[in-house]
């Protein structure tokens, strides 16, 4: 049988990634796949690079925390976007978390309004969410 934990914990799980990650973190996104972990060296083509509102997540909820605040970059090279990297204030080297990028409704861990980017275009990030397991 799997271990179970209450909808409080994995709520208080969640709200100390961004405690710990904390306030403006650098968001990449890059073209291909990601790298194997986010110990890995960056991979692709930094397409665009911005810092995250302040709260950048809205509060855990349900087992749930989603991106708070309006989320774009702006365009710092030409290509399709394949994944996203976050990165700690002040340590652009030390990635905290990566995942797969989409157009919105393709199912990746974030999607964007576009995910061919050019030099300069302003990208949105419409959707989110980071889900705790162990429901």
């Amino acid at each position: 049988m799997a271990i179970q934990l209450s909808v409080r914990v994995r709520n208080a799980r969640l709200d100390v990634i961004e405690s710990d990650m904390g306030a403006t973190p650098i968001v990449e996104l890059r073209s291909g796949a990601q790298p194997a972990n986010c110990a890995a060296a960056g991979s692709g083509t930094l397409l665009a690079q911005s810092a995250l509102p302040a709260d950048w997540l809205a509060a855990a909820s349900g087992g749930t925390k989603a991106k708070a605040g309006t989320w774009t970059l702006t365009g710092l090279a030409g290509g399709d976007i394949g994944h996203f990297r976050i990165y700690r204030p002040g340590s652009p080297s030390e990635c905290d978390m990566q995942g797969s990028v989409t157009a919105t409704g393709g199912g990746g861990d974030m999607t964007v309004d576009n995910i061919t980017i050019a030099l300069a275009q302003i990208c949105t990030v419409n959707t989110f969410v980071l889900t705790d397991g162990n429901a």
